[in-house]
């Protein structure tokens, strides 16, 4: 349902559904969850990689899944999608920095697994669709991450008119940040993860939540003095310390992991 991997600092959580291309249902939800909080708090790991097996990273909701919410109270799918609801927010919160490997089709709920993680690589044969209201749904627990990775006018036709595109087009939005080929997937994932490997492990976790935090957010006199603090506050840490003196002895810091 779920495997995991680490080496060389990099933690692999794959989706082991290919019979079901990869779809969701409450196990493999909760197996998620359980995964990012792991390797998240884990020191060994500096970056975590999101990855599909088969021909499809993702297709959305499980139809057994579809079959028994469809005769849930309100109650009940309260609960259901407030755990679909924790396993993204807990992805996008995640310390370490998260890379999503795209190998074949993201759909609806799988769209919000790409867009939760910081980066997505897509092999230019995997399609996407926000699919939702084809079922007279709306894709309202992923719309937070969906919205902020391919920005609202994308998000206004692709959430309304539930059209296919394809990853040239994920990549024109913005909802991708590099399209290549299949052969040349994990090529690029490496390439990515090996330069979060390499750039300050504290530095890279403040990088995130700074990006999240400013998102969005006017440049007042509140978000100048948080920016300050920030700065002021990493660059007395032992990690700043320690990379603007190998910077200037021209030494490596003492962060790299060993080769």
């Amino acid at each position: 349902m779920l495997t995991t991997t680490i080496e060389r600092h990099v933690a692999t959580l794959t989706l082991a559904r290919p019979d079901v291309r990869n779809a969701f249902n409450d196990e493999l939800i909760a197996a998620l969850t359980a995964a990012i909080g792991d390797v998240g708090a884990r020191e060994d790991v500096r970056c975590v990689v999101i990855a599909g097996e088969g021909k499809a990273f993702c297709a959305g909701a499980d139809l057994n899944w579809m079959r028994r919410m469809a005769d849930y109270t309100r109650e009940e799918n309260l609960a259901d999608a407030g755990k679909l609801a924790e396993m993204l927010r807990a992805l996008y919160a995640c310390p370490k920095p998260t890379i999503a490997r795209v190998q074949g089709d993201a759909y609806a709920g799988g769209t919000g697994l790409v867009a939760a993680c910081d980066i997505a690589v897509s092999s230019d044969t995997a399609g996407y669709c926000l699919s939702e209201v084809k079922l007279g749904l709306i894709p309202a627990t992923i719309s937070p991450y969906v919205v902020r990775a391919m920005g609202a006018r994308a998000a206004h036709r692709y959430f309304l008119t539930a059209e296919r595109f394809d990853a040239a087009e994920a990549l024109r939005i913005g909802f991708v940040h590099a399209v290549v080929p299949a052969d040349a997937l994990d090529g690029k994932v490496a390439e990515l993860a090996n330069a979060l490997v390499n750039a300050g492990p504290e530095a890279v976790k403040a990088c995130k939540r700074l990006v999240q935090d400013v998102a969005g957010r006017a440049i007042d006199a509140a978000l100048i003095r948080a920016t300050v603090e920030g700065i002021a506050d990493i660059r007395a840490s032992a990690e700043g310390k320690e990379g603007v003196q190998s910077f200037l002895n021209k030494r490596a810091p003492a962060w790299l992991p060993e080769r």
